[in-house]
């Protein structure tokens, strides 16, 4: 297989996982990195032994087929936009944009061009949550009719040196943050979303930075840091959802599904690795099924969407999915404002599945 060959624009926090993975996946070639900030894309050239260039630069290489987009979401239009005139293919970061109709004008132009357009979340192909694909289409908790998904905490400033975007501007607060892992998680499970309710509120009009060259400042917050919604699902299944950034503490799982024949709990949509239980009279741990299930493999949708471009199929980590999925963020928050429950206006199919692992084969007896 010959690998694409990948350029990274972004060299923030995120990046280093990425650029940790790339080495792990055959359909990469790692080529170049960029970023507005001259030092940061020259650390991580220096680091992984690849070339440091300007986003313009690195957009005018002839070796770089794949974009990938890593860039705070504010700028997740501009630069996906200008990679796809650039003839590349485009990966992003969550949310693929700030808002629907950004996101519409990445995927016309990426189907207007030939190119294909991929986004993050990709932890739904890991190998727990396959698993949990794998238990749902094979019907051990019967039709889903609900469940939950819960992302609450505490905030970003905790952790984040620079965490601005997360309460500032298009595309802050928990929702368009966290939410595209717990939404993409269902919408693998269950299919697409049609209508939506939501509640919203702000506990804080400004947030204490925790951690580096900052820590001390205060940063405004303008945007809803917790929403209480419910998705329902083209099937029927009705999914509450909360999304905060102002709950110390609680004991909720990540998501929970249920069926009429059963339960499960499923875990951390933001990992790929995790523990699944069904319900039998208590819970039942099971065992994982499908690979890419014991460590953080961020940049896994992006091999595969590499690969389906080298072998002409679908990608699963798609423009479509991502583009539904904030259609869902968005409207949620729409309903928030309004009062009212909002009708979605995008639909996908749900991504392939993975093949499991092939089953052992035993050793022969010895004498």
């Amino acid at each position: 297989m010959t690998p694409l060959g990948l350029g990274i624009i972004g060299c923030g926090v995120i990046s280093d996982i990425y650029l940790k993975n790339a080495a792990l996946f055959p359909q990469l070639a790692l080529r170049a990195v960029a970023d507005l900030r001259p030092e940061a894309a020259e650390a991580k050239a220096q680091a992984h032994g690849v070339d440091a260039l300007t986003p313009e630069a690195l957009l005018a290489r002839g070796d770089i087929d794949l974009v990938l987009n890593l860039t705070v979401p504010a700028a997740h239009l501009q630069v996906g936009l200008a990679a796809l005139q650039a003839g590349k293919h485009v990966y992003s970061e969550k949310p693929l944009a700030v808002s629907l109709a950004d996101g519409r004008r990445l995927a016309d132009m990426a189907a207007e061009r030939g190119l294909r357009l991929g986004c993050a979340p990709d932890t739904f192909l890991g190998g727990s949550h396959q698993t949990v694909r794998a238990l749902v289409d094979a019907g051990r908790i019967g039709r889903p009719v609900a469940g939950t998904a819960t992302l609450m905490l505490a905030g970003h400033e905790r952790w984040h040196p620079n965490p601005d975007f997360y309460y500032q501007g298009p595309g802050a607060g928990p929702l368009f943050d966290m939410g595209p892992y717990y939404i993409t998680a269902m919408v693998n499970l269950l299919g697409p979303v049609v209508r939506v309710s939501a509640l919203a509120a702000r506990s804080h009009d400004r947030r204490t930075i925790a951690t580096g060259p900052r820590a001390g400042q205060s940063v405004g917050v303008d945007a809803q840091t917790h929403v209480a919604g419910v998705m329902q699902f083209d099937s029927g299944a009705l999914v509450q959802i909360v999304s905060s950034f102002d709950v110390q503490a609680h004991g909720h799982a990540p998501l929970e599904l249920y069926g009429t024949d059963g339960s499960m709990r499923i875990p951390d949509p933001n990992r790929f690795d995790g523990t699944v239980a069904l319900w039998d009279g208590g819970w039942q741990p099971q065992p994982v099924t499908h690979s890419h299930g014991d460590a953080n493999y961020r940049g896994l949708g992006l091999a595969d969407m590499a690969e389906a471009i080298l072998q002409d199929r679908a990608h699963r980590s798609s423009g479509d999915l991502a583009l539904h999925v904030l259609d869902v963020i968005a409207s949620l928050l729409a309903s928030a404002e309004t009062g009212q429950a909002v009708a979605l206006t995008t639909r996908c199919a749900r991504p392939e599945a993975r093949a499991p692992l092939p089953i052992p084969t035993p050793a022969p007896e010895t004498a």
